[in-house]
């Protein structure tokens, strides 16, 4: 059963912020912790510490079970944009330049590997399904090619 853990209104921009979260999705919690810990990005401490929120939320929600004795999986996290503070500063010739203060929303789940497991075997089954649809539209479109102009001259040339 998967837990979630949120973290709303992070004064960093919403692109940074991403950049970790591309680094853990999918990992293992463990290997996501001690990346964290050691991170030399700013961002990387309040995304530690929801990571860990999410954890300790899974065992609340498993009760009778320890995360340690679970191999607990990134399952998904994700990166949405928040408010946006805009303000002035001072530019030549009496003109002002917004300056955009940009802060994020970021979601993160942890899930068990098990349960992980399956639903990406569930999700692999219908892109397999999915696939020869796909190649024969693309075989159907690829024989009717029309004539270039200079195939036609050459072709009027040899004769």
């Amino acid at each position: 059963m998967e837990a979630v853990a949120k973290l709303r209104d992070y004064p960093t921009s919403p692109r940074k912020m991403r950049l970790l979260a591309d680094e853990i999705r999918g990992m293992s919690v463990e290997k996501a912790l001690a990346l964290l810990e050691h991170h030399p990005q700013h961002s990387s401490k309040p995304l530690y510490k929801l990571l860990w929120s999410a954890v300790k939320n899974w065992e609340q929600k498993n009760e009778g079970q320890s995360a340690a004795d679970n191999t607990l999986v990134v399952k998904t996290i994700f990166v949405d944009g928040a408010r946006v503070l805009k303000r002035m500063r001072p530019a030549p010739q009496g003109r002002g330049y917004r300056v955009r203060k940009r802060s994020n929303h970021v979601t993160i789940a942890v899930d068990s590997r098990d349960q992980q497991g399956r639903i990406q075997q569930v999700e692999e089954v219908q892109a397999v399904e999915a696939q020869p649809e796909e190649t024969t539209a693309k075989s159907s479109r690829s024989k009717a090619k029309p004539a270039t102009k200079k195939a036609k001259a050459k072709t009027t040339n040899k004769a």
